[in-house]
């Protein structure tokens, strides 16, 4: 035989370019393109390191007490690997197997063994299972609260010494040294601390968690949704079946409901009643619901002479009820049925049946209807008919819609049936009764007319989970559990699914069901009407032979010989409904067959018959094998008479040879008996492709002779190999349901024959190829099949469950059976020739190089070696013996076979998985596409065949690189690399396969994952830097490289023993010692440069590190290249991150601290990471809660101002760095947070010692970066109070804010939360959650993540607040503690002023965020502290921090929390103590300390000042019991201060008494900023908090005057101190835009020093504060529409920013400015403006308020009703009973009119007034609004007294008010100062309201754009006909006649001419309205000029009359010549007139 070598001519470059490429070495960078594109160049660090030999180091190098270390975590366990058998789990009592002894086929053997054993493969025995508990967080109750809140204060109750004071924090000044002081903090920190922070952080989102590998259940028999139906009472015999859609879908289920009375009836008949015949209750499962499932019950009886119409008359016709008038036919009828009995007991009837619809049970009793009736199902509930049933796999019949499928929840119900139909003689067939159920499923009843028999069903209907006592399987055997005393069995019912279910066969189960149909004698002369057949199943062709295989029905042998069907009277066609049920041999031969019997019943007993009531008709019978195949299906069969010939059952009855003497047959040979046949088989195949594999494979075994038969064809032993190979290749043609039921004996058999080469004939056959590329066709088609589901990864179901549980190693050569025809080969050359194997190097090269290849035809022959190819041979071997811990060093010389360093492949034996390899690195085409597309499925067989070649050869102590040969290495390496090529190739060329290429990588991983547990895991990390180098292509887009990368590595790093893999015992996990005695005390200068370096090189990710922790080091290296990406890419390498870190958290194995801080150790360069990555993290998102949609963008709450102010006002702000540096977006508020919390758990657990050196040798800005990282931590991680839901019922809790901060401070005190984490998991029995062994689950966890808030009910919503704080508490505590470690690191002289600072910064940043007491209580020790250690710094540097400072502790002054009270009060009575004796500063602090009192009071809604006086009283204590301070001026100094504020509290508590009344408030607040006047800070301060009301009840104009008024108290500080020309001169300059500011400057140079310490030292006193506060209040006024203003303040701000040259901001000012303008140009008119009204007090009630008028300025359209019952209201609750009185007209008040004893206000509409002289500046509607100080108000009155009367009565008074400052202003309402009145005559009356008629006409006819309906309105009113009598009347009564009176002349004139004037705009009114009308108002319009006419000429007499004395010239003319002076007369003369 000759051997031939497959080699591969390739150049020497190709060879060297194709493994630099894939072998990592050199990778050219210098063709990538641009950066701008998406391709981004890879920087060169990028490219994977060199790994370190592991197993080298772990031999040679590992240190004692690291390997202490490496046991803490599970070490690498000598038991790493352990391989079970595991026995399926158990049904039944027993399998139901063939009985011991039967000589069963090859066939049949497999099949028992395929479905009763499976091996799992355990490869960890070590696993750590982390299951998460919830926290033992108390939670306190609400009583606790009830004391607390019940001590309140009156506010009454000033005085502070008669308060008493709270607790005095202990050892406040008792401290000798500074290092006691933070050793002592330090301990309080670290107690009752939580070791596990992820404990209490949301788990990872399994979404990305491709690490998981979701574990198959193990193989077990199908069941679908199971139902029990118990049959309680009915009065006859029944049994059950199922239709469906026009197929049964179970098989029957008999039970006998009779009394033993009438069961003795029948004793001849039946020898014995087994117990398993004795059930009533049957267990029905269906597998695909749908509403038209239908129960169907069918009632036989007894056979007796007549029609069945005619037996069911008694039952018809007899009621129970008349039994005494009965009783005779009773009697008689009982004698008749018994006499029956005895006769003809074994026969059957049919008699009536029932039905009802299942379903609609079901959804019934989902309604909860306990008891229904079968009549009323059908209309009582309506069904969803738009469900579509799931496609067939039975794994997901769970998912349809629950509407009306949900059978397994449904509540158990009772059914009665009441309508029992009788059944018809001729219509006994399924067809019929699919017809009858279609017309009930219609209508409700049969269409048809049936008759009914009266009677009822009872049946009790129940959902099944668990399996009940004394239960049988379909085959008999007791199911588990077993009963334990003798009880009614209940019976499993077969199912038959609508549609297939791809399960594979899990049990043995060999049934036949036999269903006789039709039988024609209608043609035959014969007597035969009451037919019966009697069928039985036989072995042999005697009488004796027929084998009791068929299961009985009820009330007898639970197996029989022989069973009849049931007769139908007087019909020679009958149809048949029987089922017969048998149980089939497990081996057939060719004389089995079923035999059938027909035979006539004589039911009348005729005289002298005594013997049998049967007469022989004939027979039939069906042979069961056809060609060894077992016959199911149709049959119709030919009848033959008198006898059975011999030898029939070798041959069907339609082919019978010819018999001697011949057969006689019924009609002529004719097909005369229907029936169906039907198998239900785990042996029997049933398609002729697997049948044709199968028998040829059994043949391969040997043990039989040639030719072999197979169906119709003799193959010969010189074919079988070509048949064997034609079996195989068809495989792939067969039917995917019986493809899926055999699927695990077709994929033992075809990986056996991959392992085993075969000699046929003589000649070797080697089917391995063909076998592999049909097991791949089988994957390929098995995963591209729709019906059949896929787990999250993309697998297979179905064969992730084979490998995982079924998988065996095929026995090897050597065990096969000898002596036959074939043998296995004797040695492994002969073997391995036919393969002709080349070096798996050189066949990988080939591979990189076309990827494709012609032919696999190994039977090339061989090269000459020529110097190309040694140059590649060298190439290769330099390449395995250069590097270390390469494991490439043992290639196969191209020309030699025999590996140099000496194979440890076994020499005699052929190894699997090597086999396997092979295969996939030599296929081709189709077959190796498909072979790669599905890898996962070919490394998993990889992975366990190479664990189970471990564990049968015993390797376990052999050392890992010696377990497998140097060739299965090699083609392992040209498998990941061939893997690697066609991701990227996939990438490459069809962008739309994105989602194989990663499934491809996920598979790649978990391949290398497994590896890293077999084989030598140097070398695994080599394979990893192999696909590294290649993932690195320059032509695959970034972001996608990145994210497949990053897949690859998490699932790598989830494996058990990472920690280790990683060496992480050897990361630092301390500081080195430093060689200064003193880190505090002491320059860091004399300390080593280079130790400084490497200190800070732990932090960096330098190549030392990623050499030595290579995994780790690969993942952050990622991280680092993935934050420049976008945001999916960031997301998925930070969740990475994040939960590697959740699972070392909760690892048990970690839980000492020491080994926690090697671990933290290993990534200290993520801290790195992340300071560089400050500028990503998005913490305007924060506020959004833990488990919140991510979409929800109305839910983010915009940034925190406090957060904003923090980092606004950061000295070392970097924020507003140059972004460009890493031009990214930012990350997402969610991603952040991820990153945020893993920066944290590194910051807890890493070494503080080593922290410190690196806080100490970080530079500066380094430093300042870092600490803008923690400001960021506290904001995102702050603690955000309780979800609400609709749920949660909150009355329990009070709304009061008090109650709220109580219960919320309580639930955070941190009390101790260290349940019991995590239970290791013992045995070895790993078959479950065996891949989830790091990761969590989340039902687990105390955190459900749930986007559904609606969900949650009240206590799991207080968990997760409860949680959700001590999250909070924890994470703000290890910031506490980084903060402290810097502290403490910060040598004295080395820059500390802007570290003490920086951290200052973020300790008030969290003291402005919500905190628990827990956290308080140490940040408050830790500013003592501060205080103490730095205090002259923070008084002298720090100004504006010191202020801060004093306000947030002023603040916890107030808290209702006694601790935090309690801590709050130390710490400010430390901080004056140091201010006077250290700083001697003490002004300075009293001024801050006042102005944040008065800030406090002024902003904060829930302020409470009982508890801050309280407070003041413990600063009083603490003052009072300072021993060392009693001889200083402190005590009087503190005494003094604490009285002001508390006079300043006095205040508020007025201010508290009108908090609902705004005006009152605003007035308080007024008074006390008018009493700070000579206090500017104070009175700033006063102002801003006015602002801040007014803008909170939407008063801009007043807010935004309040900080005009703000920011001229500024300008006159300034104007004091600097004579700029650009600085505004005082509050002069601002009196263009209020003459009010002009107050301002009421503080002369005299009362106010600028220069004295501590005043006006806020930050408003300079120019930015001046421009600040302006440009608020620009805003604001742009906000109320007053844009003009917006102009004013702009004029002032313009000049300060030119002179800065700040040219960005005057360009956002000009912007600013043209919005105004546009806004003005475009809202002109349509701007409302505020509605002024006049409000009187009177009344003693009133106070101050009595008899004083104020105006109130509301906002626009604000109607007299609203504004009165607002007041009303107020003052109505403020007075109780009926004080108030209401004056409803505005009359002067009469005080003497008034009752004393009540209250009134009077309300009074006004409008601005100005003069004719204002009229001509106040041109716009804004300037009619602004700056108005004068309003008036009219009065109507007769001098009868009434108000009204006739038109010369009617008198009119108008009042004008003036007020103390002009509108707007401060307040809303001011003073009225001054009241002016006049009255108007009647005639002055009537001018008045015709100037205004007259106005109101020339408006609307001169419109731009004329409004018609408006125009028409007025006209209606000045000349409709109905309203004439208006103005003519006016005209009639005033001008009628010249009045007598000359005064009055000039007024009549003026009448007059108004009247001239109207009635001319009238005419204009009437002729514009002829323009504007439409074509249907015409005649309106004609109706209208006719009135016009009758009024004009109605008036002209009136009008034409005038007063000669005013037409009489005013100066006579003395030169009558004097033309000119004529010309210039004012008046002319009478004489001149006529």
């Amino acid at each position: 035989m000759c051997v031939f070598n497959v080699c591969f001519r390739h150049s020497s470059a190709e060879v060297r370019k194709n493994f630099s490429g894939s072998y990592g070495s050199q990778h050219s960078r210098s063709n990538s393109s641009s950066s701008g594109s998406p391709y981004l160049t890879v920087p060169p660090a990028y490219e994977a390191v060199e790994p370190l030999d592991l197993e080298e180091f772990l031999m040679s190098q590992l240190r004692s007490e690291d390997s202490a270390l490496m046991s803490e975590l599970g070490d690498f366990p000598d038991d790493d690997l352990k391989v079970v058998q595991v026995e399926r789990e158990q049904h039944t009592v027993r399998h139901s197997v063939p009985e011991d002894g039967v000589d069963l086929g090859p066939h049949v053997r497999d099949c028992v063994k395929t479905v009763y054993y499976v091996s799992c493969l355990d490869l960890l025995t070590n696993l750590t299972r982390i299951s998460v508990f919830c926290p033992q967080i108390k939670s306190p109750s609400l009583a606790e609260f009830a004391e607390e809140s019940g001590r309140t204060l009156t506010s009454s109750d000033f005085n502070l010494r008669s308060l008493a004071p709270d607790v005095r924090v202990k050892n406040l000044l008792g401290f000798s040294s500074h290092e006691e002081l933070d050793r002592f903090n330090q301990e309080a920190r670290q107690e009752n601390r939580l070791p596990e922070l992820f404990a209490l952080y949301p788990p990872p989102d399994e979404d990305d968690a491709v690490e998981i590998r979701p574990i198959p259940d193990c193989p077990k028999e199908h069941t679908g949704e199971r139902i029990l139906i118990r049959c309680q009472t009915i009065k006859y015999v029944i049994h059950f079946h199922y239709d469906v859609g026009g197929r049964t879908i179970s098989e029957n289920f008999y039970c006998d409901l009779n009394s033993e009375q009438f069961k003795s009836f029948l004793k001849p008949h039946t020898p014995r009643m087994d117990s398993s015949t004795l059930a009533r209750s049957g267990i029905f499962s269906i597998t695909y619901p749908s509403p038209d499932v239908y129960l169907v019950i069918k009632l036989e009886k007894v056979l007796q002479q007549g029609e069945i119409g005619d037996c069911a008359e008694p039952y018809t016709t007899m009621r129970e009820n008349d039994s005494s008038k009965n009783k005779d036919k009773l009697e008689k009828l009982r004698i008749q049925a018994e006499a029956f009995c005895q006769r003809l007991g074994r026969y059957r009837m049919p008699f009536a049946w029932a039905t009802v619809n299942i379903m609609e049970v079901v959804s019934t009793a989902t309604l909860d209807r306990d008891t229904t009736d079968s009549d009323s199902i059908k209309g009582g509930v309506s069904m969803d008919r738009k469900v579509q049933l799931p496609r067939r796999n039975s794994e997901r019949y769970s998912t349809i819609d629950d509407q009306f499928c949900n059978v397994s929840a449904f509540k158990p119900a009772t059914v009665t049936i009441s309508t029992i139909f009788k059944q018809e003689g001729d219509r006994l067939s399924d067809e019929d009764l699919l017809k009858f159920l279609y017309d009930i499923k219609k209508t409700s009843t049969p269409q048809r007319r049936i008759k009914t028999i009266p009677g009822s069903i009872r049946l009790d209907l129940s959902p099944l989970h668990d399996t009940p006592q004394a239960c049988l399987s379909t085959e008999l055997i007791p199911l588990i559990p077993v009963a334990e005393k003798n009880i009614r069995p209940v019976k499993e019912v077969l199912e038959f699914p609508a549609s297939e279910v791809y399960v594979p066969h899990n049990i043995y189960r060999n049934l036949l069901f036999v269903y006789p149909q039709r039988l024609n004698f209608v043609n035959r002369l014969t007597s035969a009407r009451n037919i019966t057949i009697k069928i039985q199943f036989m072995c042999g062709e005697d009488p004796i032979c027929a084998l009791p295989v068929i299961f009985g029905k009820s009330s007898g042998p639970e197996f029989l010989h022989e069973v009849y069907t049931p007769v139908t009277y007087h019909n020679k066609s009958p149809d048949f409904y029987e089922e017969v049920k048998l149980a089939l041999p497990a081996r057939l031969t060719e004389r089995h067959h079923l035999l059938f019997t027909f035979y006539h019943i004589s039911c009348q007993q005729k005289q002298n018959q005594s013997g049998s009531y049967e007469t022989l008709i004939g027979y039939s019978w069906l042979p069961m094998l056809n060609n060894d195949r077992l016959q199911t299906g149709q049959y119709c069969l030919p009848i033959v008479l008198e006898r059975l010939p011999v030898n029939y059952s070798l041959h069907a009855p339609e082919k019978l040879p010819p018999q001697v003497p011949p057969v006689k047959w019924m009609e002529s040979h004719k097909g005369l008996f229907n029936l169906e046949i039907q198998a239900v088989s785990s042996v029997h195949v049933q398609d002729s492709h697997l049948e044709h594999f199968f028998t040829l494979c059994h043949a391969l075994e040997g043990g039989v002779t040639f030719p072999l038969r197979v169906r119709d064809e003799k193959i010969p032993e010189n074919k079988l190999e070509h048949e064997l190979k034609l079996s195989i290749v068809s495989l792939s043609s067969s039917r995917l349901e019986p493809l899926v039921l055999f699927l695990h004996l077709v994929l033992d058999k075809l990986l056996t024959l991959i392992m085993q080469p075969m000699v046929i004939a003589g000649q070797t056959a080697n089917l391995a190829q063909i076998a592999f590329e049909s097991v791949v066709s089988i994957v390929n088609s098995l995963h591209n099949s729709q019906e059949l589901v896929r787990d999250q990864l993309g697998r297979n179901s179905l064969l992730v469950t084979y490998l995982y549980w079924v998988f065996r190693l095929p026995d090897p050569p050597g065990d096969m059976q000898s002596g036959g025809p074939m043998s296995s080969l004797p040695s492994s050359e002969s073997r391995y020739s036919t393969m002709g194997r080349a070096t798996a190097a050189v066949v990988g090269n080939m591979l990189f190089h076309s990827r494709v290849r012609s032919s696999s035809n190994p039977d090339i022959p061989a090269q000459q070696m020529s110097a190309e190819d040694a140059e590649v041979k060298n190439i290769l071997s330099s390449k395995g013996h250069n590097n270390p811990g390469s494991r490439m060093s043992t290639y196969v010389d191209v020309n030699n076979h025999q590996s140099p360093t000496g194979s440890t492949r076994p020499i005699n034996r052929k190894q699997f998985h090597e086999e396997l390899a092979l295969q996939m690195v030599v296929s081709t085409g189709v077959c190796r596409e498909n072979a790669f597309k599905y890898a996962w499925f070919f490394f998993e067989l990889l992975v366990k065949s190479m664990a189970q070649h471990v564990s049968q050869l015993d390797k376990h102590n052999v050392p890992r690189r010696n377990r497998y040969s140097d060739r299965f290495n090699g083609d392992i390496t040209t498998i990941v690399s061939v893997v690697s090529a066609e991701i990227c190739t996939i990438l490459i060329k069809q962008h739309k396969e994105v989602e194989q290429a990663e499934k491809i990588n996920i598979s790649l991983a978990f391949f290398l994952y497994d590896l890293l547990s077999l084989m030598d895991r140097g070398f695994v990390f080599q394979l990893v830097k192999n696909y590294w180098n290649q993932m690195s292509a320059k032509s695959v887009a970034m972001p996608m490289l990145i994210s497949l990368r990053l897949e690859f590595l998490r699932i790598l790093c989830s494996h058990e023993h990472y920690l280790n893999l990683c060496l992480f015992f050897s990361s630092p996990a301390s500081a080195p010692a430093s060689p200064c005695p003193s880190i505090s005390s002491q320059s860091s200068g004399s300390c080593s440069f280079q130790e400084q370096q490497r200190i800070l090189a732990l932090f960096d990710l330098s190549q030392e590190f990623k050499q030595q922790h290579y995994l780790a080091g690969l993942l952050l290296t990622e991280l680092s290249a993935a934050l420049d990406m976008e945001g999916k890419v960031q997301r998925k390498a930070i969740n990475a991150i994040y939960s590697l870190l959740c699972s070392h958290d909760l690892d048990q194995r970690c839980d000492k601290p020491e080994v926690r801080a090697k671990v933290a150790g290993l990534y200290l360069p993520l801290v790195g990471i992340i300071i560089e990555s400050t500028n990503y993290l998005d913490f305007t998102g924060m506020g959004k809660h833990m488990g919140e949609p991510e979409d929800d963008l109305e839910s983010v709450p915009p940034i925190n101002q406090s957060v904003a102010m923090a980092i606004a006002g950061n000295p070392f702000n970097t924020l507003g760095r140059n972004v460009l540096v890493k031009s990214v977006a930012t990350l997402a508020a969610d991603t952040s947070r991820h990153l945020l919390v893993c920066f944290l758990w590194v910051m807890k657990n890493a070494d503080r010692s080593l922290i410190q050196r690196w806080t100490v040798d970080m530079p500066p800005s380094q430093l300042n970066k870092l600490l803008e990282l923690l400001t960021i931590c506290i904001s995102c991680f702050e603690y955000r109070g309780k979800q609400s839901s609709d749920k949660v019922s909150t009355q329990a809790l009070q709304k009061s804010q008090q109650v709220k901060l109580q219960l919320e401070e309580a639930l955070l005190r941190g009390m101790g939360a260290r349940g019991e984490m995590m239970k290791r998991v013992g045995g070895t029995d790993r078959s479950l959650g065996q891949r989830e062994n790091l990761r969590w689950r989340k039902d687990r966890t105390q955190w459900r993540q749930t986007n559904d808030r609606q969900d949650k009910t009240k206590s799991e919503l207080d968990q997760e607040a409860l949680i959700s704080g001590n999250l909070a508490t924890e994470t703000n505590l290890i910031v506490l503690d980084l903060l402290e470690t810097i502290i403490q690191a910060v040598p004295l002289a080395d820059c500390k002023d802007s570290v003490v600072g920086g951290v200052l910064k973020v300790l008030l940043h969290s003291l402005t965020c919500n905190q628990s007491s827990t956290f308080l209580l140490h940040t408050f020790s830790t500013l003592r502290a501060l205080v103490v250690k730095f205090g002259d710094l923070l008084f002298e540097e720090e100004a504006e921090q010191c202020a801060d400072l004093c306000q947030k502790v002023l603040q916890y002054c107030s808290s209702p929390v006694d601790e935090n009270r309690s801590q709050a009060c130390a710490t400010l009575y430390l901080i004056m103590r140091y201010s006077y004796s250290n700083a001697s500063n003490f002004s300075r602090i009293k001024m801050q300390v006042t102005m944040s009192l008065a800030s406090l009071v002024g902003k904060s809604s829930d302020f409470q000042e009982e508890y801050l006086r309280r407070s003041l009283r413990t600063i009083l204590a603490y003052a009072e019991e300072d021993a060392e301070m009693q001889n200083t001026q402190l005590p009087s100094q503190v005494d003094e201060l604490l009285r002001n504020l508390n006079s300043i509290l006095s205040d508020t508590v007025k201010m508290r008494e009108f908090q609902e009344d705004p005006e009152m408030l605003m007035d308080l607040m007024y008074r006390i900023a008018k009493g700070y006047q000579t206090s500017p800070d104070l009175r700033l301060t006063w102002l801003q908090n006015m602002a801040e009301k007014h803008n909170n009840r939407k008063c801009y104009a007043e807010s935004s005057m309040c900080l005009v008024h703000a920011a001229a108290l500024v300008a006159e500080y300034l104007s004091m101190l600097e004579d700029h020309k650009y600085l505004p001169v005082g509050s002069v300059t601002f009196q263009n835009i209020s003459p009010n500011v002009l107050e301002e400057s009421a503080v002369s140079d005299d009362i106010l020093s600028p220069d004295e310490d501590g005043v006006c030292s806020g930050r408003y006193f300079t120019e930015s504060g001046l421009v600040g506060l302006l440009e608020q209040a620009a805003e604001l006024f742009s906000n109320g529409g007053l844009y003009e203003a917006v102009n004013e303040v702009y004029k002032i701000i313009i000049p300060i920013l030119e002179a800065r040259r700040d040219f960005r901001k005057l360009a956002s000012t000009h912007d600013k400015l043209q919005r105004a303008f546009d806004n003005i140009i475009q809202k002109g008119h349509k701007r409302m403006f505020g509605t002024y009204f006049r409000v009187g007090f009177y009344g003693a009630k009133f106070g101050d308020l009595d008899e004083r008028e104020f105006i109130y300025k509301e906002p626009g359209i604000t109607h007299l009703p609203e504004i009165s019952h607002r007041l009303e209201n107020f003052y109505s609750q403020c007075f109780r009973d009926d004080t108030l009185v209401m004056i409803k007209d505005s009359t002067p008040v009469n005080r003497k009119q008034l009752n004393p004893n009540k209250a009134y206000i009077q309300i009074t509409f006004v409008e601005p007034y100005f003069d004719d002289y204002e009229m001509k500046d106040r041109l716009t509607n804004f300037e009619k609004n602004f700056n108005l100080r004068r309003f008036m108000y009219t009065t109507p009155f007769t001098k009868s007294g009434r108000p009204r009367g006739e038109l010369n009565e009617q008198y009119k008074r108008k009042t004008i008010l003036t007020t103390m400052h002009a509108f707007p202003y401060v307040k809303t309402r001011i003073n009225v100062i001054q009241k002016e009145e006049f009255d108007l005559t009647p005639i002055e009356v009537a001018i008045e309201d015709m100037q205004k008629k007259t106005r109101e006409l020339a408006v609307a006819t001169h419109r731009e754009q004329p409004d018609a309906k408006m125009l028409q309105m007025l006209l209606q009113g000045s000349v409709g006909a109905t309203v004439n009598q208006g103005p003519l009347e006016v005209a009639q009564v005033f001008l009628n006649e010249i009045p007598a009176d000359p005064k009055l002349f000039r007024h009549h004139n003026k009448l007059r001419l108004c009247f001239k004037e109207f009635i001319m705009r009238c005419g204009e009114a009437v002729e514009k309205n002829k323009h504007l009308i439409t074509s249907d108002q015409k005649e309106y319009q004609q109706e209208l000029k006719k009135n016009y006419n009758r009024l004009r000429e109605s008036l002209r007499p009136m009008l034409e009359r005038k007063i000669p004395e005013l037409y009489k010239p005013i100066i006579r003319p003395r030169l009558e010549n004097r033309d000119s002076f004529k010309r210039l007369s004012f008046r002319r003369a009478p004489e001149e007139n006529s």
